[in-house]
């Protein structure tokens, strides 16, 4: 069983930085893709960025092209978004996902198997 935990969201100025993780407890996350979702109030939860096992493929919303990196640390079993020059839209609930696979980066929430709690991201203009 893959439980993840997110971590590193805060309340923020426009055009700061913050770096999100996500840890598992329980099985590695070796084997899984994991992705980086948000949701801010009264809007479907969106895609933000994902990695596939390996970490040599990413992929990145139009939104945050550019802005945002995620990356992963297979040695402390955590997936990190860092992200810059932030901006008031990007205020939501962050929450990272997994599902186990090989090659391929999935960009849709019913593609995924486990997901976090959450963390919250506030951006003040």
């Amino acid at each position: 069983q893959v439980q993840l935990v997110e971590s590193g969201g805060g309340l923020v100025q426009a055009g700061s930085s913050l770096t999100l993780s996500c840890a598992s407890s329980g099985r590695t996350l070796s084997d899984y893709a994991v992705g980086w979702f948000r949701q801010a109030p009264g809007k479907e939860r969106e895609f933000v960025a994902g990695i596939n096992r390996s970490g040599g493929s990413t992929v990145y919303a139009d939104s945050v092209k550019g802005r945002f990196t995620i990356s992963r640390d297979s040695a402390k079993n955590t997936v990190y978004l860092q992200m810059n020059s932030l901006k008031s839209e990007d205020t939501a609930v962050y929450y990272c996902a997994a599902v186990r696979s090989i090659r391929t980066v999935f960009t849709t929430p019913p593609e995924y198997d486990y997901w976090g709690r959450g963390t919250q991201v506030t951006v003040s203009s």
